[in-house]
């Protein structure tokens, strides 16, 4: 790495960025470039690309040699079966050698990977086959189950017979794609009755993708870094793997079940020095107990998809001796709000979603897209060449540049002609010792048009309790501003990327008023 890729100082970063520098990262340029060369193959040369922790205990350590080989033999396994450029290939594997091949080696084919989470039932994997029609899809067991569900693709178990056919193509593959060639469709962590659009991610992204990189995640040499989130989605796929990737640096990883105990020994047994997850991971580390007196070799933390409560974020600095950091963006757009991991001269606001990353003009902005001065709540925005873009999220600037995370524009709840916010009850609720998780959200009431109802985790679920959880966050926030109903759940739905699903939520609290 070279040029603004070894700034560390963040009045530099702000000063030198200039977009066309991010060009000077890669091989190719705005004409001819391809993301799997840039991810995978002008690396090799002996070092490690891959670190997976598998549930199951096993830690699986690849280099960047075997994973060019792997995607090579794949690409020409895919020409030799007729597979066209701009043709679908979806994978559905866990984490491994086989599922970063496929991947790769679709994208060096000039076809377009479409990864799958391995937990969608058969609807889910219907609706997105449907959606996107791949000529491939890869599994790792039980083709024939799957090929009678789906006639109308070509379904592949990754099994001997397979591997076999593969391991009879050449280990060597040239790709000629262009940078604005599509190279992955990315569907959201959606449900299957609403089936969320795929984004269709060209060439070229990988180059955009390296602010968050380096200023979200905080990527640099020597690094030692791991993300447990699945790279079927898309902090898994693009901060998780493409990002280090194209930088040459290793790429860890989570597969099977999620499991505390198993995620610290990969921080241990990897000596992982940067570490990227969603609130949701540190949660559930801070909710088992184990990492009590584990600092470990962690100094860049950093979190997305949702922010993190007050409580969580004392809790993985006191643990673990660093400072999380947030990185907040849009499918549309990409990272816009950063806190700059690893930077000399930045300093981190507690509950703040950061400040605006290099490239990016921020602001809140009214009703008629004019922006706001600080401490005035409104719509978080990113001018692009049209105008200001809002990114559906409601927040509010302070004296300093921060910018605060008031919830989604359909969390904010209008009681009696109050407004209140979502998150601000969420972190009440969550800094109470006996809260293990809450979500809160608007329910119908005929008299206040809407009440903020609690849903909440935890061992205590007497009525006196509700009482004490209600009375908590009045004199934390104010006299009004506190959940009127609360349900006490044995847990919150999740959508499969991990955050919390407000949307079921939204619709349980319909269905009970």
């Amino acid at each position: 790495m070279s040029g603004i890729a070894q700034i560390r100082s963040y009045p530099e970063a702000r000063s030198a960025f200039c977009w066309d520098a991010l060009w000077e990262l890669f091989d190719g340029g705005p004409d001819r470039l391809n993301l799997a060369h840039e991810c995978v193959d002008r690396h090799a040369g002996g070092r490690t690309a891959l670190r997976i922790q598998h549930a199951d205990g096993r830690r699986e350590v690849r280099s960047f040699d075997e994973l060019a080989a792997w995607s090579s033999r794949f690409a020409n396994l895919l020409e030799a079966e007729g597979v066209a450029r701009g043709e679908r290939v979806a994978v559905m594997l866990e984490p491994s050698l086989a599922f970063y091949g496929a991947i790769f080696g679709a994208v060096k084919r000039g076809a377009v990977a479409v990864p799958l989470f391995t937990l969608l039932g058969p609807d889910g994997v219907r609706l997105r086959v449907e959606d996107c029609a791949p000529r491939l899809l890869l599994v790792a067991r039980d083709a024939e189950h799957w090929q009678a569900l789906l006639p109308g693709v070509e379904v592949a178990a990754v099994d001997e017979r397979f591997l076999g056919r593969l391991g009879e193509q050449s280990p060597r593959y040239a790709p000629a794609t262009r940078a604005d060639d599509l190279a992955v469709f990315q569907y959201t962590s959606g449900t299957t009755r609403g089936l969320p659009e795929a984004v269709r991610h060209t060439h070229r992204a990988v180059v955009t993708l390296m602010v968050a990189a380096l200023y979200g995640v905080g990527l640099a040499p020597g690094d030692s870094y791991f993300c447990p989130s699945s790279p079927a989605w898309g902090h898994g796929l693009w901060h998780g793997t493409i990002a280090p990737l194209a930088l040459g640096i290793a790429a860890g990883a989570y597969a099977g079940k999620f499991h505390a105990a198993r995620m610290l020994e990969a921080l241990d047994a990897f000596g992982v020095t940067n570490l990227a997850a969603a609130p949701t991971v540190f949660r559930m580390l801070r909710s088992g107990g184990l990492a009590e007196g584990r600092r470990g070799a962690l100094e860049k933390l950093s979190f997305t998809g949702e922010p993190m409560d007050s409580r969580t974020w004392e809790w993985v600095r006191a643990t673990f001796g660093a400072t999380p950091c947030s990185m907040y963006g849009s499918t549309e757009v990409g990272v816009i709000l950063v806190d700059y991991p690893g930077f000399r001269d930045y300093v981190v606001r507690p509950g703040a979603l950061g400040k605006p990353a290099p490239g990016w003009e921020v602001a809140i902005v009214d009703e008629c897209g004019e922006p706001l001065p600080s401490d005035r709540t409104g719509e978080i925005a990113v001018r692009r060449r049209d105008g200001w873009f809002r990114v559906k999220d409601r927040g509010w600037m302070d004296a300093d540049g921060y910018f605060h995370h008031e919830g989604r524009s359909d969390d904010v709840i209008i009681s009696a002609g109050w407004t209140m916010s979502a998150v601000e009850i969420e972190d009440a609720l969550l800094s109470h010792p006996d809260v293990r998780e809450a979500a809160v959200v608007g329910a119908p009431d005929e008299l206040r048009g809407q009440i903020p109802k609690a849903y909440v985790v935890s061992e205590r679920t007497e009525a006196a309790f509700a009482r004490e959880l209600q009375e908590w966050v009045g004199r934390r926030l104010s006299q009004h501003e506190y959940p009127r109903a609360i349900a006490f759940v044995d847990e919150l739905p999740k959508t499969p990327a991990g955050k919390i699903d407000r949307r079921s939520l939204r619709g349980r609290a319909r269905e009970t008023a």
